[in-house]
């Protein structure tokens, strides 16, 4: 036997979300090893004992039928569950402290400044040394990945004007669009697409932005839509792709959000009109 994790993946919306990558603070991320799949989870996991060959698919096939999806959810959580955390705020002299404790760690410390909004910082570091604006973390984000998650646009420009490369690859393929679509950070993703950002990249598991920008929306957060907006206003998307779990960004709409009825201005109409 050997110990697999199982997750039930129920979103706080109550519809299920599957995503390919290990995403960041504060969620839960594990991962179907007989898949490949990441999947994230707001709530809960449990450990459970499987065979080597068994297969969370056929789970699905035989209990899918308790996990509450969209409109239909049974989820009873109160509304406050279903706003994402805040980020912590602190003080100017615990972002100094921080700063001190990494002056010798230039890498990690551009890492920790394109997270945290320290413009200064990273402004500081790239006039030490450029080549900073390529370094990676152990998962393979680099500066502006992590300032695209976090939403931190200043900071997105300063790298792009440091010669950072717009589509770099974690080691699950994601690229910095695809951080700021999963985020709904819709200024960053703007400037990335301006900036040449690939809008149809794929990561490792299919997933392109747009796929992440479907999965993550809700009415109370605007910035969900006007990235759903922005993407399917680009010329050159490619709605029709599918992920590894063979789903079109559409397809993840229409069982994980509000806004699906959105994507029908990318859909392909036929004129049943006669011709006179």
């Amino acid at each position: 036997m050997l110990a697999v994790r199982a997750v039930t993946l129920v979103s706080v919306s109550g519809a299920s979300q599957i995503v390919d990558v290990k995403t960041r603070p504060p969620y839960v991320t594990v991962r179907n090893v007989n898949n490949g799949i990441w999947r994230n989870s707001f709530r809960c996991q449990r450990l459970m004992e499987f065979p080597e060959d068994f297969n969370q698919l056929e789970l699905l096939d035989t209990h899918g039928h308790l996990i509450p999806r969209g409109s239909g959810s049974v989820w009873t959580g109160s509304k406050d569950d279903e706003e994402e955390p805040e980020e912590r705020e602190h003080s100017e002299e615990w972002y100094l402290e921080k700063e001190e404790a990494l002056k010798d760690e230039p890498n990690e410390l551009i890492l920790w400044a394109a997270e945290n909004n320290r413009l200064a910082t990273v402004h500081s570091l790239l006039a030490a040394d450029p080549s900073l604006v390529h370094c990676c973390d152990e998962d393979g984000y680099t500066p502006l990945h992590r300032a695209a998650y976090s939403g931190h646009i200043e900071v997105v420009c300063a790298l792009l004007a440091g010669g950072s490369k717009v589509n770099p690859r974690t080691i699950d393929g994601w690229t910095p669009l695809h951080s700021a679509c999963r985020w709904s950070r819709v200024s960053v993703a703007s400037c990335l697409l301006q900036h040449g950002a690939e809008l149809n990249a794929q990561t490792n598991g299919g997933l392109t932005p747009l796929h992440l920008a479907a999965s993550y929306t809700s009415f109370s957060k605007t910035d969900s839509r006007h990235t759903l907006e922005l993407l399917l206003s680009q010329r050159h998307l490619k709605p029709g792709l599918r992920s590894s779990s063979g789903e079109t960004a559409g397809e993840v709409a229409r069982r994980s959000g509000p806004h699906h009825f959105m994507f029908e201005m990318v859909e392909d109409y036929v004129n049943v009109v006669p011709i006179s």
